[in-house]
């Protein structure tokens, strides 16, 4: 017995790999047929090996749960989502105007704020700004960049039309579980990358690489470069390890560094202390350093902005770059493409409603039902109300919550997010996802040639965070 795809249902959503006339789409037609010509107990056995193959690799994201860190097998599904060469061209260049973009905003707001005076940008935002951080002003890393490394996500709706979700500039995670995706699917089918022209992924750690180098104050063909974790208490410790393993640079605590006399940053080791060119740090704003940040901080290094303030240690991403990284400072950024640049933005932004306008507020609470409503900062699918999904209870409660501080939230409409077909319980179904290609910015730029591809294995929850039951899939480009 066969899986037969043209069972396979997509429903009133637009599906990434078969059509609404069930047939495979131009781009999947190959590896469809290739999939669909598999016994089940092929299939289903590969699944199995791929699950494995997680577990053994120990391939692994953390659940805190009742204060709790619980260690679980990235869940992983074989089925993969395919995207066309020709779509993915026009991606990347929408996804290098964003970031440059952005990059041109957060410069601006540590300098002249040309974007506020010339009323473009409304400086109460920036006023209630949780991630503004006042010792970053005046500060110019080199190239004028600050976010060296940005996660954007990516949805289609039903209608197929991708739009920009939000943008993560911070410490975005997940460019670990990319590659690792990739690798369980070489193990579990290698014929699949023989016969097809599927675009390589795992050039991404000696592109990384290059990009830190780039920002290194001291001249040099191989700077000394770390990753900074807060530890192995981290939910994305597995990535940090990882990151510094494939780069092929130390991996280090806050402890394992010290700032100088001289204002530099120096690593220690059993020969001495070791000067640091670049941080690739994964730990947050107000914990890197205790003497500006939160004083409190044991995981921080102090010293570390001022050495960074002087030139002498090159910092990604940038502390205070997260200005940028903000659910309502999101809403502006296509305005923000037309002010820095002087283009339209390629990839569209999701239609946003910000409860800090009256009018749209308004429109809001008469619409929590219908809506999804998201803080301005939290990330993880926390802090929401998806309004079609929600009680009556949670609706006042939000409603609570927006007039208490509408700064705070913004509301979406409830996309249609596209499926793609899935192996669950034995049986292909759609199940919903989204797409968090990476973007490195440096001397040059570079965007990975896909992404994670998360899935909300749940069926008919649209929540892809896998701390939140979401799983993933390997992201093909081909031709």
């Amino acid at each position: 017995m066969k899986i037969k795809w043209k069972e396979y249902k997509t429903g009133e959503y637009f599906d990434e790999l078969i059509g609404s006339s069930g047939r495979a789409r131009k781009s999947a037609r190959s590896i469809s047929k290739y999939l669909s010509s598999l016994r089940d107990s092929e299939l289903l056995d590969r699944s199995q090996a791929a699950e494995l193959a997680m577990h053994v690799m120990g391939i692994t994201f953390t659940v805190y749960n009742e204060g709790t860190g619980i260690d679980r097998t990235w869940p992983f599904d074989i089925i993969p989502r395919v995207i066309s060469a020709r779509e993915w061209t026009r991606t990347e260049a929408g996804l290098k105007q964003r970031v440059k973009a952005l990059n041109c905003f957060i410069n601006d707001i540590y300098h002249e704020q040309n974007i506020i005076k010339d009323k473009i940008f409304p400086a109460e935002v920036l006023a209630e700004s949780s991630n503004f951080r006042q010792q970053c002003v005046g500060i110019t890393p080199a190239f004028g960049i600050w976010a060296h490394v940005c996660g954007s996500d990516l949805v289609r709706d039903k209608d197929g039309t991708l739009y920009v979700l939000e943008d993560n500039l911070r410490v975005p995670s997940g460019v670990s579980y990319m590659m690792e995706n990739r690798m369980v699917m070489k193990r579990v089918f290698p014929e699949l990358f023989e016969d097809y022209n599927i675009q390589p992924v795992d050039d991404y750690t000696a592109r990384l690489f290059d990009t830190l180098a780039s920002i290194s104050p001291r001249p040099a063909d191989y700077p000394t470069i770390v990753v900074l974790t807060p530890g192995i208490y981290n939910s994305a410790y597995f990535e940090h390890s990882y990151l510094a393993q494939q780069m092929g640079v130390e991996l280090v605590e806050g402890k394992d560094l010290v700032v100088a006399e001289d204002d530099c940053v120096y690593m220690k080791t059993i020969q001495g202390l070791e000067r640091v060119d670049v941080i690739y740090r994964r730990v947050d704003d107000l914990y890197l350093d205790p003497e500006v940040f939160n004083p409190e901080s044991t995981i921080g290094v102090p010293g570390l902005i001022k050495a960074w303030r002087k030139g002498n240690v090159g910092i990604a991403n940038a502390p205070g770059a997260g200005v940028a990284d903000d659910k309502v400072v999101y809403a502006f950024v296509p305005k923000m493409i037309e002010y820095y640049l002087g283009e339209k933005a390629i990839i569209p932004n999701v239609l946003t409603y910000l409860c800090m306008e009256e009018e749209e507020r308004h429109y809001v609470l008469d619409n929590l039902d219908k809506l999804v409503i998201k803080p301005a900062n939290e990330s993880g699918g926390y802090g929401m109300l998806i309004g079609p999904n929600s009680t009556k209870k949670e609706q006042a409660k939000f409603a609570k919550l927006i007039n208490k501080n509408p700064r705070n939230y913004i509301a979406q409409p409830t996309l249609s997010l596209s499926t793609a077909p899935t192996l669950c319980d034995g049986k292909l179904e759609p199940r919903h996802l989204d797409l968090r290609p990476f973007i490195l910015s440096g001397e040059d730029s570079y965007v990975t040639r896909g992404g994670l591809t998360r899935v909300a294995l749940k069926k008919g929850s649209l929540v892809v965070n896998s701390s939140q039951g979401g799983g993933s899939k390997d992201t093909w480009i081909v031709e």
